[in-house]
């Protein structure tokens, strides 16, 4: 559609036509019939090194919008792969963040690299109030997970606003996790540029077990070994669920 936009432009001027300086620059709208003045900006240069100023100069008109027109479909392509190529973005939240969304961070990376899809994920974690920033997981998190050869290296921050736009999917590991996210949202939309379907990203944690029923992944910083046993339990079970329903829903 911009190509033959492009084309009519050079084929309607003059041979001594001059065209903007790279301050002023063009932009094309979508529909071909609609080629905008060019004194409107043009992003594509500064974007994309290889439209310079100097092809816009040609003294002959035709060749000058056969040039164009191909960095154009070059400039296209490589939006087109930069889409593509984006990787798919998970946020964990609990309470702290030291206990149960590091170690869904952890386990979900683990499946993820033995799969040999670590280049398709951008995975994070965070909670929902501020007290442990800054600190790493709890060390009894730590050791659960390690014995069964995950490793956690994520550092305790809060969640932000920009996490609504950034993470294609967040994951609440129990109803007042996702409470306290939606109440951030509904705060933060007023005063952030924030997605209008933001809140449909938030999902529990517990949605995806296939082989547990229990509803919510519980805290087990006040119990004992064994309550670190059990989220990793559930933390394993949803994060394989979680990723073959998002490799599903891609393909």
């Amino acid at each position: 559609m911009v190509r033959t936009s492009v084309t009519t432009l050079y084929n309607n001027s003059s041979p001594n036509t001059r065209f903007p300086n790279p301050s002023l620059n063009l932009q094309f709208c979508h529909n071909a019939t609609k080629l905008l003045s060019l004194k409107a900006p043009f992003p594509l240069i500064n974007k994309y090194p290889f439209l310079q100023y100097s092809h816009l100069h040609h003294k002959n008109p035709t060749s000058s919008a056969i040039h164009f027109r191909s960095l154009v479909i070059k400039a296209s392509s490589s939006m087109a792969s930069s889409t593509e190529t984006k990787p798919f973005a998970v946020l964990f939240v609990c309470l702290g963040n030291i206990c149960r969304s590091p170690a869904a961070e952890g386990v979900f990376t683990d499946i993820v690299n033995k799969r040999g899809l670590d280049s398709k994920f951008k995975i994070d974690s965070a909670g929902t109030i501020n007290y442990h920033e800054g600190n790493p997981a709890d060390s009894r998190m730590r050791a659960a997970s390690k014995r069964r050869g995950i490793e956690i290296t994520s550092i305790s921050r809060p969640i932000r606003p920009s996490d609504f736009r950034d993470f294609d999917i967040i994951l609440a590991m129990d109803n007042q996790n996702r409470e306290h996210i939606m109440e951030a949202f509904n705060k933060w939309k007023f005063k952030e540029t924030l997605p209008d379907d933001a809140h449909k990203k938030v999902k529990l944690m517990c949605s995806f077990c296939k082989k547990h029923d229990e509803t919510e992944v519980p805290d087990p910083y006040y119990g004992g070994p064994q309550g670190f046993e059990k989220v990793l339990d559930l933390l394993e079970d949803a994060c394989e669920s979680l990723l073959d329903s998002i490799l599903a829903e891609k393909n």
